[in-house]
């Protein structure tokens, strides 16, 4: 396959307008966006003509990539068959990894899971040790789900760390030990020859959020609270991951006036050091003589109606604020989405947020704005990598370039 590894695939809210020298790639896309599903409608979308939109048609179908539905839609004369993306054509492979836990999941163009395991990988054993074994479970889920004759579309993989989107590789500090600049696309593959692309977890969770319930919103901002705290941003409809990879990385921005207890970065005053999970639990820790240290523990406790752990969440949700309350009078988002572990134990954290957001953001920033708890109950980083692979796959720059020189728009392994 023609690859490349930078940004790729078209603004969410649906095509650009079309260009008479654009070929299969955009013709597919105007069927995947819903824009044009009958050779009828495409004709008279793309003023091609009748004969020219079945040639691109017949790549499309001679790559495996779109089929006819069972649905008829009416015309002047004899009905026409709708046309869709064949879903089932290619799998995706996508990872998740966490502090941890890593979730691995097979996936069909559409993202749907096939199959998918949480494991207990240890981020210490190194990036050659813990990129084995996903490769290795990944192949046994293949293989166990009955899937291993339909071909490997591409992969994509969640880090919770800073990421170099283009070059795929984790750059300066984080929890990933020993991953600074590792090749991971590289390593990778020694054994799967297709698209891998690498991003920064808490952008995955974005664009999942954002492409399956907020399509239409071009400004968008995520925030994860969990063991750490992290945010994503969709301007103008697309990702913003800044010059280096490090954008929306308020867990280690220092938010003063709440003490400045050490945080695991090495800095003082960290908004993580003050509300992310393993804080919460720290303070918890040291009133309640537990021996937990994460989010779980925190979130357990909240569930179970513990009164310390419920007033730290709601206290936690006012800090949290404080710096969200800048990022919105600064991105002037059309929706924030609060997401992570802690985001999802009902409204604790959310109304901390809401409270001080409203109360120190400018009038005109929050008219009408919405603050919402994300809508996925797990499974979004996985959403996020299918969504990643997708747009690259069917990218339609890309697959042009593909089919124009005879190939697959995938490579077996």
């Amino acid at each position: 396959m023609t690859e490349t590894t930078g940004t790729t695939g078209t603004a969410p809210g649906g095509p650009s307008p079309w260009r008479a020298d654009e070929g299969p790639g955009r013709i597919l896309e105007l069927i995947t966006t819903g824009q044009a599903r009958t050779r009828s409608a495409l004709t008279q979308v793309t003023g091609l003509s009748r004969s020219t939109v079945g040639q691109r048609l017949d790549a499309l179908f001679a790559a495996d990539l779109i089929r006819e539905g069972a649905e008829n839609v009416p015309s002047r004369g004899r009905p026409s068959k709708t046309l869709q993306l064949n879903h089932a054509a290619m799998l995706m492979i996508g990872v998740d990894i966490g502090e941890e836990r890593t979730r691995i999941a097979v996936t069909d163009l559409n993202t749907n899971i096939l199959v998918d395991r949480v494991e207990r990988l240890a981020l210490g054993e190194g990036p050659d040790v813990l990129l084995d074994k996903i490769t290795e479970t990944v192949r046994d889920m293949i293989v166990q789900a009955g899937l291993g004759d339909i071909p490997v579309a591409g992969i994509g993989l969640g880090l919770p760390a800073p990421v170099d989107y283009d070059a795929g590789k984790v750059l300066g500090w984080s929890i990933m030990s020993g991953w600074d600049g590792y090749d991971i696309r590289g390593h990778l593959r020694r054994t799967w020859q297709v698209p891998i692309l690498i991003d920064n977890d808490v952008n995955l969770l974005t664009l999942a959020e954002h492409r399956r319930f907020w399509r239409d919103e071009p400004h968008l901002l995520y925030i994860k609270a969990g063991t750490g705290v992290g945010s994503g941003m969709v301007i103008g409809g697309q990702i913003n991951r800044g010059a280096q990879g490090a954008a929306g990385d308020i867990g280690h921005a220092h938010i003063g006036g709440f003490g400045d207890p050490q945080c695991r970065c090495g800095n003082l005053g960290c908004l993580e050091a003050l509300i992310g999970g393993w804080a919460l639990a720290r303070d918890l820790r040291s009133r309640q003589h537990s021996d937990s240290h994460d989010a779980r523990y925190v979130v357990t406790q909240v569930k179970r109606g513990d009164t310390e752990a419920v007033a730290s969440l709601r206290a936690a949700g006012r800090v949290l604020g404080e710096m969200v309350a800048y990022a919105t009078s600064l991105l002037n988002p059309d929706v924030i989405v609060l997401g992570g572990m802690l985001g999802t134990t009902g409204d604790h954290l959310l109304a901390g947020v809401r409270e001080v957001i409203y109360q120190r953001s400018l009038p005109l920033a929050t008219r009408q704005l919405r603050i919402v708890p994300t809508r996925y109950k797990s499974r979004a980083g996985i959403a996020g990598a299918g969504y990643l692979v997708r747009d690259h796959v069917l990218n339609p720059a890309t697959l042009d370039i593909t089919l124009a020189a005879g190939g697959s728009p995938i490579v077996v392994t």
